[in-house]
């Protein structure tokens, strides 16, 4: 009875270290560098100083990115451009999904010179009146980086696969959630805070890609994508502020593919 049960799981256990095994040797590994351009809606900023005595709002606010390789491109370092950066495991015999880690390295600037209105409590006088984003009033950026960060799930649909597998065409479809790391960087009411990077909420997207696969190893990649993002406690002078906003984002990627 003790040989049969004994004979039973290393049988079980061959068959589940063969099947990891297995699912292992099938799998690949990619990794992705490219660039993008984003657009943003319409947004609210939410400022609280409780040692000012304020707290208002900044209503209906437009904004847009900074690109950074229109001019000069290639004498800047590749990291100073807004940025995407990829690393994902496609697994399983079949290679039909994956696991993703995505970086968006998206900037968001809120446009210098718009009317918006302001309207709360400021020091301790209730306020509703549009000014104008100057330096007087608001400047906010997040400069260095919106910085979305995304662990996504993704599926691979094939669409054509010739020249003797040396040329492939896959649509894949992603989405995923995580945290954003913005740089913050602003001026409130003409009070500058201490430009920083911080872990300031959250980030949901979901994107459609084309990938185009060269001799089963290299791709270039297009991708469309929509973020929705929501910014909590980013620190400004004597305070803090929240904010929410959705953004279209566009980017061409190049990456490699290889077993493990």
């Amino acid at each position: 009875m003790i040989r049969r049960l004994l004979t039973g799981g290393l049988l079980l256990l061959s068959t589940i270290t063969f099947s990891q095994k297995k699912i292992v040797d099938n799998g690949d590994f990619y990794l992705s560098w490219g660039y993008n351009t984003e657009w943003y809606t319409r947004s609210d900023i939410h400022v609280s100083q409780p040692g000012q005595n304020s707290d208002f709002t900044f209503s209906d606010l437009k904004a847009h990115d900074s690109r950074g390789w229109d001019n000069k491109f290639l004498q800047k370092a590749i990291t100073i451009p807004q940025f995407n950066s990829r690393v994902g495991y496609f697994f399983g015999e079949k290679q039909l999904w994956a696991l993703e880690l995505n970086y968006d390295h998206a900037k968001y600037i809120v446009t210098y010179g718009q009317q918006t209105q302001l309207h709360g409590t400021v020091h301790g006088k209730a306020t509703d009146t549009t000014v104008t984003a100057n330096e007087g009033s608001l400047l906010w950026m997040l400069n260095n980086g919106a910085n979305f960060w995304e662990f996504n799930l993704v599926r691979r649909i094939m669409l054509w696969d010739g020249l003797g597998s040396r040329l492939r065409f896959d649509c894949l479809l992603k989405a995923g959630a995580g945290p954003v790391t913005p740089h913050v960087q602003n001026t409130i009411l003409g009070h500058d805070n201490t430009p920083h990077f911080q872990f300031g909420g959250y980030n949901a997207d979901a994107d459609i890609s084309l990938r185009m696969t060269i001799c089963k190893h290299f791709f270039v990649e297009y991708f469309n994508k929509g973020v929705y993002a929501h910014y909590l406690g980013l620190r400004v002078y004597d305070g803090t502020a929240s904010q929410q906003f959705g953004s279209y984002e566009m980017a061409l990627v190049a990456g490699a593919t290889f077993k493990l």
